[in-house]
């Protein structure tokens, strides 16, 4: 040893201190200056030595050329001292320690080093945790034995170069780790752009397939997602190389297929093998021309906990798919459940637009509930709209509910009062639930309220809800995808309203002024026709009154032709009475505050009810006045009441109610209701009543035109005219009277 032993102590720290500063830097290149440091100081402890180190991949079983570091010393360095495959180094990391070549004479020393004058060698294997990470040669070039202390020395630096080779291979790995994640992360990002630009399920549902491919490597994919029934899988999208006869046939969900178990068990499943127990004996091929070795398949789960379908993946090679390849594929999942709802709610919303312009407001509310249930995976779902104090059921997926009423003290009075959605975890233990008895009958569970606000007003319409039902309860004030997508159908539901609403006005005010233009008409008739029955009719007292004056004589004698002759004087003046009172109704009307309570004793006085029907007047005292007219007002109520009392032929009793508004709110209508106890009206029947040509009596000296004349009276008023019976006891009908600004 030319050095001392300090010197090479020296040296041992030196090599300590740069492998402590390898994670630190540079890994690769730091790694190199430590080698070189181990290599020279190798030398230095073994004068008249050179040295070299090769890394080793145990796994491929191989010497890396590449990674040659050596120190000469004052030797001749080797043209090529490549690793032999059975040479020194090669049994080093076969038998796992050192390898001295006077020792082991039957191994030679590799050529090109003898070439250069080496005459004694030795291997000694990097090993960290049993692991081979490559070879340290020191070749002698003197015919000597190594001394104890230089084999110690040289001890120490292998021990030095595996734990710097370890060192920098665990931050290789962790750096070959990041860039894979990063280049995983930059592929899913594009994905999701490349996913989002898809302009259709289809596309969405392929491009998600061929990045799956792309990221983990695989053969082919296929989408299959749950149909209808809820029992099978369907084939929606399938990519992959040489599909030269793919079989897409639907699989059910059993455990007959490796598709139909994952969907069972909502679980992924990675599989390292195909040709193993027991999934060879439920693979079912996309292609039976081509033989897949392994498979990577993950459900596709929304938030509300529906399956929708499953993503497969398939291999050629065994063992394929990782862990890391799992989670990977369960974002592309999740992609694609994102994309599906989306297309739902897309074919919801156009499938509402199109209801809006051509169904009657119930059918739109009916069709909300069932896209609630199914956008939402639940299985009630109801309307509540506003009705006087009460909330009534307006649209409900179960039939038998429709008609309830709950008060506005409830949950979902609550939020009609605050305007925001409202959830309950277990409405039947949810203390602000005051209809528990009603939730435990139909077995409702989670709920989730949200109002129904028409886009001109603040306060609210109703509600709509959706409940689930026992067990299944959800955390729904964590879900803000149910709770925007219940908005927007609460939002298409006050739509639905608004536009009933603004039909009826635009029906109403086109049946005010069809009812002007007929009855203008008919007046110009009317005083066309009076005009000529006075030119005509007007003539026969004044030529009765000559045949009087000429023929007097006569007339003393005829008795019978004095009398008729005053007959047809008084039936000509009757008659042309008659006429003016009938076309006074024909007249334009002028509106003015008038007393509901007058017009109504009156028309029981002109009525003439009869000792067997009883009338009863219900806070009509306090009304205040309305917008009509008094007379056509009393001629409204007589034809009601004569109605009233032909249906229960005499029998029975009538009640007129008032209500006035209460001045809390925007309501500008007296409320009258005329109701009967006869055998009520169907309600097949509630609209043709007002018909033109429906009622067929007449009253002498009286339009005969019935309840289309009631109609038509309200209108002219400004006001409308309903019906309310059940076609078996009892008929109501509801006059609504504008409101004028001050009493007179």
């Amino acid at each position: 040893m030319s050095d001392s032993p300090l010197n090479a102590l020296a040296r041992l720290n030196e090599i300590g201190a740069a492998i402590n500063q390898l994670g630190t830097g540079n890994a690769p290149g730091a790694a190199l200056d430590t080698l070189r440091l181990i290599v020279q100081s190798a030398v230095e402890v073994v004068p008249g030595s050179s040295a070299v180190i090769f890394t080793y991949n145990e796994r491929k079983g191989a010497f890396d050329p590449q990674s040659r570091v050596s120190a000469e010393g004052f030797t001749t360095p080797a043209v090529s001292d490549t690793p032999r495959p059975n040479g020194f180094g090669a049994r080093a990391v076969r038998e796992r320690r050192r390898v001295l070549s006077y020792e082991e004479p039957a191994v030679p020393i590799h050529p090109e080093k003898v070439a250069v004058g080496a005459r004694v060698m030795i291997g000694y294997p990097l090993i960290v945790s049993e692991e081979v990470l490559g070879v340290l040669y020191v070749y002698l070039h003197e015919n000597r034995a190594l001394t104890a202390l230089e084999l110690l020395l040289l001890d120490n630096f292998v021990h030095h170069a595996a734990m710097a080779l370890y060192i920098v291979r665990q931050m290789t790995v962790a750096q070959e780790r990041d860039t894979r994640k990063s280049k995983e992360l930059r592929r899913l990002r594009r994905a999701g752009m490349l996913i989002s630009s898809r302009s259709n399920l289809q596309d969405t549902l392929e491009s998600i397939l061929r990045m799956a491919l792309q990221v983990m490597d695989a053969h082919y994919g296929i989408f299959r997602l749950v149909d209808k029934t809820g029992q099978a899988l369907v084939t929606r999208a399938f990519v992959g190389e040489g599909l030269d006869h793919p079989l897409i046939e639907t699989l059910p969900i059993r455990r007959t297929s490796i598709m139909g178990t994952v969907a069972l068990d909502r679980e992924p499943l990675v599989i390292s093998d195909l040709r193993e127990a027991p999934y060879c004996h439920i693979y079912y091929p996309l292609d039976s021309a081509i033989e897949m070795r392994s498979e990577l398949a993950v459900p596709l789960i929304g938030a509300s906990g529906r399956l929708e379908g499953v993503l497969n993946l398939e291999s050629p090679q065994v063992n394929a798919f990782s862990t890391q390849d799992r989670y990977i594929l369960q974002i592309l999942a999740t992609q694609a459940v994102i994309a599906i709802q989306e297309a739902r709610l897309l074919d919801a919303l156009q499938d509402l637009s199109t209801l809006l312009l051509t169904q009657t407001r119930q059918e739109v509310l009916d069709q909300i509930v069932k896209w609630a249930c199914d956008l939402l995976n639940v299985q009630v779902a109801l309307i509540w709209l506003i009705q006087d104090t009460h909330l009534v059921l307006q649209a409900a997926t179960d039939d038998h509910l429709h008609g309830e009423r709950i008060e506005m003290q409830s949950l979902t009075g609550h939020v009609i009062a605050t305007g925001q959605p409202v959830t309950a975890y277990d409405v039947t233990q949810d203390s602000r639930f005051g209809l528990k008895s009603f939730a435990r009958r139909y077995g409702w569970g989670s709920a989730l309220i949200v109002p129904i606000i028409a886009s001109d007003s603040a306060t609210p319409l109703g509600a709509l809800s959706i409940y689930t039902t026992q067990p299944d309860l959800r955390h729904f004030d964590e879900a803000e995808w149910e709770k925007k997508v219940l908005a927007l159908l609460g939002h298409y539901a006050a739509l639905a309203i608004q536009n009933a609403a603004r039909l009826d006005e635009l029906r109403a005010v086109q049946e005010k002024r069809a009812i002007a233009e007929t009855f203008a008409a008919v007046g110009d008739i009317a005083s066309n026709l009076l005009h000529r029955l006075n030119n005509k009719v007007g003539t026969i007292p004044v030529r009765v009154e000559g045949i009087q004056d000429k023929c007097a004589p006569l007339l003393s004698e005829n008795a019978y032709l004095a009398t008729n002759l005053i007959e047809i004087e008084r039936s000509a003046a009757e008659a042309m009475e008659i006429v003016r009172e009938n076309l006074f109704h024909l007249r334009p009307i002028t509106l003015a505050p008038v007393s509901i309570l007058a017009g109504v004793r009156e028309a029981i006085r002109a009525a003439n009810p009869g000792p067997g029907t009883v009338i009863e007047l219900r806070g009509l005292d306090p009304l205040p006045w309305v917008q009509a007219d008094q007379k056509r007002l009393t001629l409204l109520f007589v034809n009601l009441l004569e109605n009233a009392i032909s249906a229960m032929n005499g029998q029975g009793r009538i009640v007129i109610t008032g209500t006035a508004p209460d001045g809390g709110g925007d309501e500008k209508w007296v409320t009258v209701s005329v109701s009967d106890t006869g055998p009520g009206i169907a309600p097949t029947l509630h609209e043709r009543i007002f018909e033109f040509t429906y009622s067929t009596r007449d009253h002498p000296g009286k339009l005969g035109f019935g309840l289309w004349w009631v109609k038509t009276l309200m209108t002219r008023f400004g006001g409308t005219v309903s019906v309310e019976s059940d076609g078996q006891a009892g008929t109501t009908f509801v006059l609504k009277f504008p409101l004028v600004s001050e009493e007179k």
